[in-house]
């Protein structure tokens, strides 16, 4: 592959056989392989999709994956009383609710009852307050899986100027957050859609992290020759050419910006396969006890 694309994919599978190795551990020990359980309410295809793959790589690593699929009528009730038994089951090590929910349940209330030592999408108002203050937690799989992808590929951060574009609690401000910390110490600029002459700030950036959610937005001329191009965007667009009848695209003009950047991320294949493997590295963390001591 071209030493230019930062692969997701393949980093991912190297993590992969590492938990696998530990969770192989743990079971010869005689201790119960980590138990990684999802919710998923009504019938969004996206969500669908999305559970299945974290099932799939569960199982990959010799974990225990649980799902309950909840009709899109649920209650917010029936919600909570879910996650109050999910709290309080010794068997599941960490839990996850795919959001979105449907419009009549509170999500900010149902993720904000989930027992942050089983938080492991690093959601609730305990681990983003944690995060916030460099205290031990668990952090949002996206940017844990960007932070990897930094680490494993050589990526020099100290002193360089990162431009995160999007302020979402799900990527864009615990991006910030961590590229900020001591031993990362890069310069964080947060953009967003109200920031002013948006492309003469990412042409300053060294490396430069898309999470807005359009499709494309990010141009040649909005990237510095020699930066590093993290695109964290996923969009769906309809493609009678490609044999799925979609083709998947970031929010990044792949193939004008790749011809500047010195290392980028392919879509896909560049931070979602990471995403789900943080998942299981933050569910391996939960049973072992090494946020929350058990």
């Amino acid at each position: 592959m071209d030493n230019k694309i930062i692969d997701g994919k393949a980093i991912s599978e190297q993590i992969k056989k590492e938990i696998a190795a530990e969770v192989a551990g743990m079971i010869d020990k005689g201790i119960a392989a980590p138990h990684l359980a999802a919710v998923i309410v009504g019938d969004d295809g996206a969500s669908k999709t999305y559970v299945a793959s974290k099932e799939k790589a569960c199982h990959s690593v010799g974990m225990t994956s649980s799902v309950y699929r909840l009709p899109e009528s649920t209650s917010e009730k029936e919600m909570l009383d879910l996650v109050a038994f999910l709290n309080n089951d010794p068997e599941i090590d960490g839990y996850i609710i795919q959001l979105p929910l449907p419009k009549h349940i509170d999500e900010d209330k149902i993720i904000d009852a989930i027992d942050p030592k089983k938080d492991v999408d690093g959601f609730t108002s305990v681990n983003a307050g944690r995060m916030q203050l460099g205290l031990p937690c668990f952090v949002p799989a996206t940017p844990n899986g960007i932070m990897e992808l930094v680490k494993r590929s050589g990526i020099e951060t100290v002193g360089k100027n990162v431009v995160v574009l999007g302020r979402s609690n799900i990527v864009g401000t615990p991006m910030a957050i961590l590229m900020s910390r001591k031993g990362i110490d890069a310069t964080v600029t947060l953009c967003h859609s109200r920031t002013k002459s948006l492309p003469d700030i990412t042409r300053q950036a060294d490396i430069l992290v898309a999470a807005i959610g359009k499709q494309g937005f990010v141009t040649a001329d909005m990237v510095k020759p020699g930066a590093v191009v993290i695109d964290v965007g996923i969009h769906r667009i309809d493609d009678p050419t490609s044999p799925k009848g979609y083709k998947i695209m970031g929010d990044v003009d792949y193939d004008e910006v790749a011809k500047i950047a010195s290392k980028i991320t392919p879509v896909p294949g560049g931070v979602g396969p990471m995403t789900i493997v943080s998942l299981l590295q933050n569910t391996l963390k939960a049973a072992k006890g090494e946020v929350y001591p058990k």
